[in-house]
C-alpha cells in the first residue's frame, strides 16, 4: 500500500479548518501539515477533505427492494410484503444486494456502517471485496420459541467466530438480537452472556414503534428499555437503533448503561414512527449516531441527506430553530458514528485511521463559501463525494470507482432482484 499525500485541500479536523497537506502511511494519518513528499499524490484543489461518514445502522442487503411496496402501514408492509420476500432471499441475493449498498456508500462518502441482516456470511464476502469498514450482525428472531433461539444463537455464534477481526480488522461482528418484542427476555439474557464471552458488541432494535412499546408493556408491565435494564443487557458495548417511543426514565436508563442510540430520522418519517427524543438525548449526554435504515424504509443511504434530515426534522417538531445544530449533525455522522461502533475513525487527526473523504465544493449548489459546515449538512449531496478512501486504501478517486466494476455490480443487483421477485 503506496503511502498517500493529499495537498491543496481543506481538512476538517476537531478545531476547524486547515489549508494544510495530510500524509497517510500504512493506512494511518501520520501527518498534517508536515511531510509534503510521497509515493502518491493527491490534488485536493481546495475541496474540503474530511472523516468519512458512518452509517450507524442499516440493512444492506434490502437494497434489492429499493422502491418496492412503498407507502403501506408498518404491519401490511412488513406481513404481506417484505418478511414473505426475505424469506425468498438465497446467499447471493444478500451478497449481491449488500455490494450494491457498498458500491452506493463508496459514492456518496460512507466508509464505515454497521449491519443487520440475515444471510450475513453473503453481506460479510461483499463487505470484503468493497474495501469498507462494516460491524456485521446475523438478526436473531426467536419469538420466545426456545428451540429456534438456540438454532439462531448458534447461528449468530459461528457468525461471529468466522468474521469477527476478518479483513485485517476492517469486519467486526456483534450480536443481533432483532428487538425486545420479536425476541424474549430469556433469549436476550443469553444473548448477554455470549457476547461477553465472545467480547463483542450487541446491535438490536430499541422502541421503534408504539406498537412495540404497547406490546412490552402488556406482557411485562414495563418499557423496553426497563425490561432490557431488568436483565443486565445495557452496557456501553450495546447499539440501540430507533429509540423513537422513550420516557425520560427510559432516557435516564440508556445514559446510565452507555448505550449508544442509531438516530434513522427518514426511515422513521416514511414508516410513520414517530419522532425520536433526540435533543433529550443529547442534552443528557447520550451518544447519538445517525443511520439509514435499509432502503425498503429509506430508500438511499446517503448520509449527507441523513444530516440534513436529522437537524430539520427535530427543528419543526420542536420549533426552535436551534435544536440539532449544523455542527452536531456533522458530529452525529461522524465522530458519535465512530464511538457508537466502537471505531478508531470519525475525526482527521495524527494516529488515526485513514478513512477520509473527499468533497467537491465547487459546484453551483455549494457556492458562495460562508459556511462550510453549514454547507455540508444542509447543501451537499453524496454525489458531491469525489474521492472515498478507508484503511489507507483508496475506494474512488475523481469520481472514479477504483476498488470493483460500477457497472457490473448493478447489473448483478438489477438480475438478482428481477429474479427475487419472479420465485
Amino acid at each position: 500500500m503506496p503511502d498517500i499525500l493529499i495537498k491543496n485541500g481543506r481538512i476538517l479536523t476537531p478545531k476547524g479548518f486547515v489549508e494544510k497537506s495530510l500524509l497517510i502511511e500504512d493506512g494511518i494519518i501520520t501527518s498534517i501539515g508536515g511531510k509534503d513528499v510521497a509515493e502518491y499524490v493527491i490534488d485536493a484543489k481546495g475541496n474540503i477533505v474530511m472523516p468519512g461518514l458512518i452509517n450507524a445502522h442499516t440493512h444492506l442487503g434490502m437494497t434489492l427492494f429499493r422502491g418496492y411496496a412503498d407507502d403501506l402501514p408498518l404491519k401490511e408492509w412488513l406481513t404481506e410484503h417484505i418478511w414473505p420476500i426475505e424469506a425468498r432471499l438465497t446467499d447471493d441475493d444478500v451478497y449481491a444486494g449488500t455490494l450494491l449498498g457498498c458500491l452506493e456508500m463508496i459514492k456518496s462518502g460512507t466508509t464505515a456502517f454497521a449491519d443487520m441482516y440475515i444471510r450475513m456470511d453473503g453481506a460479510a464476502k461483499a463487505v470484503e471485496a468493497s474495501g469498507l469498514r462494516g460491524a456485521l450482525s446475523y438478526g436473531m428472531i426467536e419469538l420466545g420459541d426456545e428451540e429456534k433461539g438456540e438454532k439462531e444463537l448458534k447461528i449468530g455464534k459461528e457468525f461471529v467466530k468466522k468474521w469477527n477481526g476478518a479483513s485485517n480488522g476492517r469486519i467486526t461482528a456483534m450480536y443481533g438480537p432483532h428487538a425486545p418484542n420479536t425476541c424474549s427476555p430469556e433469549f436476550l439474557a443469553h444473548v448477554r452472556e455470549q457476547a461477553d464471552e465472545d467480547g463483542v458488541g450487541i446491535h438490536i432494535h430499541v422502541s421503534e414503534t408504539k406498537a412495540e412499546v404497547d406490546q412490552i408493556k402488556a406482557q411485562y408491565d414495563m418499557s423496553p428499555v426497563k425490561l432490557l435494564d431488568d436483565i443486565g443487557f445495557l452496557r456501553h458495548d450495546v447499539l440501540a437503533a430507533h429509540c423513537v417511543w422513550l420516557s425520560p426514565e427510559d432516557i435516564h436508563t440508556l445514559k446510565k448503561g452507555n448505550v449508544k442510540i442509531a438516530h434513522n430520522p427518514t426511515s422513521n418519517m416514511k414508516l410513520a414512527s414517530g419522532v425520536a427524543p433526540i435533543p433529550e438525548l443529547l442534552e443528557d449526554g447520550v451518544t447519538v449516531g445517525l443511520g439509514t435504515d435499509g432502503c425498503a424504509s429509506n430508500n438511499t443511504l446517503d448520509m449527507f441527506h441523513e444530516m440534513k434530515m436529522a437537524a430539520l426534522l427535530h427543528k419543526v417538531h420542536k420549533l426552535d430553530p436551534t435544536v440539532i445544530p449544523m455542527q452536531k449533525a456533522l458530529e452525529m455522522a461522524t465522530v458519535d458514528g465512530a464511538l457508537s461502533l466502537g471505531l478508531d475513525t470519525g475525526v482527521i487527526a495524527e494516529g488515526k485511521k485513514a478513512d477520509i473523504i473527499i468533497v467537491d465544493i465547487n459546484k453551483p449548489h455549494l457556492t458562495p463559501k460562508h459556511d462550510l459546515v453549514s454547507h455540508l449538512v444542509y447543501c451537499a449531496k453524496g454525489s458531491d463525494v469525489s474521492t472515498t478512501i478507508v484503511d489507507g486504501k483508496i475506494l474512488m478517486e475523481d469520481y472514479e470507482v477504483k476498488i470493483f466494476d460500477e457497472a457490473e455490480i448493478m447489473a448483478r443487483a438489477e438480475e438478482r432482484a428481477k429474479d427475487l421477485m419472479g420465485r
